[in-house]
């Protein structure tokens, strides 16, 4: 089976949903609504083979085309160790009612992606069975992965935790310096040497 069959029968199966299917160098990315996640992604890993989620993302489309269809992008991608391929599914979440069917059920991998998603760009997962930030603290009251999040950071109230002023928009922990190798020009630790990778 193809990446482009298995894309097929999932149409086929949910025959009176809207898809959009997308080829693009090999890869195919598979387009619906968000109701239906919870049941593509059963059928694709119990009917199709599909059972490893590599990762699941997300996008904010803000101020672009792409966002009269939904503000947020949900993205899984799915790999078949019996047939190896990958298939890509992606739902539109719009801002008014950021709420998805958390995937953690069929894959228990999904557990930590879909808390980043929450604590990065507010997109909530139904079900999900401990659905709390990870990276930043309870209580922090913006998501830091939206596009209108500014790159400076915001100051906090809350005295000894990560920063109490806003980010610096230059210096901090990396840097990136001039030269003639991609690999050199890699944020880096202040520490690196540039025969370190020679």
């Amino acid at each position: 089976m193809t990446n482009q069959e298995a894309a097929e029968k999932i149409m086929t199966q949910f025959t009176g949903s809207t898809f959009l299917c997308n080829e693009f160098r090999g890869e195919v990315t598979l387009e619906f609504d968000r109701g239906l996640i919870e049941d593509v992604c059963r059928y694709a890993k119990e009917e199709l083979g599909f059972s490893f989620l590599v990762d699941v993302s997300s996008v904010d489309n803000i101020e672009t085309k792409l966002e009269e269809k939904g503000r947020f992008e949900v993205v899984y991608e799915l790999y078949s160790y019996v047939d190896y391929i990958c298939l890509r599914l992606k739902i539109r979440v719009p801002e008014e009612n950021p709420l998805v069917k958390s995937v953690t059920s069929l894959w228990r991998g999904a557990d930590w992606h879909e808390r980043e998603i929450y604590d990065m760009m507010g997109i909530k997962f139904e079900n999900h069975p401990d659905l709390r930030r990870i990276l930043m603290w309870e209580g922090y009251p913006y998501f830091p992965l939206r596009k209108d999040f500014p790159l400076a950071g915001k100051p906090t109230e809350i005295p000894d935790v990560a920063f109490s002023q806003a980010a610096p928009l230059e210096g901090g922990p990396f840097v990136t310096r001039p030269a003639d190798h991609s690999y050199q020009r890699e944020p880096r630790p202040k520490t690196f040497q540039p025969g370190d990778m020679d």
